[in-house]
């Protein structure tokens, strides 16, 4: 009896601007497969301009997912996604041998290729007294408790994101123990091999990317769509790059130009934590962004003549 077939996931990530969402679908027609998201910010609907979500000519090329399907207000984290994603990717290599799974959210890529550690239940009575402590004392608050509790996480997670300081500081004082103590980094058994390859630019190159890409984004309406869900700020979706700066302006903090000048700087500031959590992965093939090179690696990687 003949041996069947591996099944591999592409992984094209990178830090934002890199190209990625080009170069997957490249790829992905090559390969004749489809494309899953793993960017968390494209997941929402309406948010497009502010996501650099594929537009409907790239939608066109090759069938996307977890691009738009839920709305701004619906909660959704990366075990739903881990979840979801694996469902997903048993239906497509049905039909295929390859996959290509693209984007910049770290954990999210970790969480479909590795799986995620197990974490105690939460404790909706600690859950309501942070967000307590997050609605009348900001970030700040949280980082500096987390920083007492769980120094080593606190080196590591994103400060920007409240999901994150949130869930760890809602473990550590439900068990008394460190958030990072749970984290054992035993990778689950899969049924595809990752294929991980990572968009390597220079840093100048690269920061000129992300202030084409906000000129670019302004041009295209980012303001408008921003104002559009002024009344919703308050959302997780709405909590990030882009839209944080120019909910600043709106509300006379700041001046457009000031908004405009922070999601440059921001934006650039998300990249670098996006190359340090990625230059951890010693299984990420680093490439400069042309497709002939990643379709060629990766031949060489599953064995296919391409």
């Amino acid at each position: 009896m003949s041996r069947p077939k591996s099944k591999y996931l592409i992984v094209i990530t990178g830090p934002t601007a890199s190209g990625k969402t080009a170069l997957a679908i490249e790829t992905a027609l090559h390969f004749g497969c489809e494309i899953v998201s793993a960017d968390s910010r494209q997941f929402y609907r309406g948010l497009e301009t502010g996501t650099a979500a594929p537009d409907a000519e790239q939608l066109s090329l090759v069938p996307h997912h977890f691009i738009g399907h839920l709305d701004p207000e619906q909660a959704y984290d990366v075990s739903q996604y881990e979840a979801d994603a694996l469902r997903l990717l048993n239906k497509l290599y049905a039909v295929s041998n390859f996959v290509v799974l693209t984007g910049g959210s770290g954990l999210y890529i970790k969480a479909v290729c590795e799986g995620l550690d197990e974490l105690p239940a939460g404790n909706s009575e600690i859950r309501e007294m942070l967000r307590k402590l997050l609605e009348d004392e900001g970030l700040p608050a949280l980082r500096t408790m987390l920083r007492k509790l769980d120094p080593d996480y606190s080196e590591k997670v994103d400060p920007a994101n409240p999901n994150r300081l949130l869930r760890a500081l809602e473990v550590c004082l439900s068990t008394g123990k460190p958030f990072s103590s749970f984290h054992t980094n035993t990778p689950v058994s899969r049924d595809f091999i990752p294929v991980k390859i990572g968009i390597d630019l220079p840093r100048a190159e690269l920061h000129r990317r992300i202030n084409e890409r906000v000129d670019k984004m302004m041009e295209a309406g980012l303001e408008e769509e921003a104002r559009k869900y002024y009344g919703q700020r308050h959302l997780n979706s709405l909590n990030t790059v882009g839209y944080k700066e120019l909910y600043s302006y709106f509300s006379g903090e700041i001046t457009r130009e000031e908004a405009v000048g922070k999601i440059k700087t921001n934006t650039r500031r998300y990249a670098r934590r996006q190359l340090t959590w990625f230059r951890k992965d010693k299984d990420i093939i680093w490439c400069k962004p042309d497709a002939a090179e990643i379709i060629a690696i990766i031949s060489r990687q599953t064995g296919r003549i391409h």
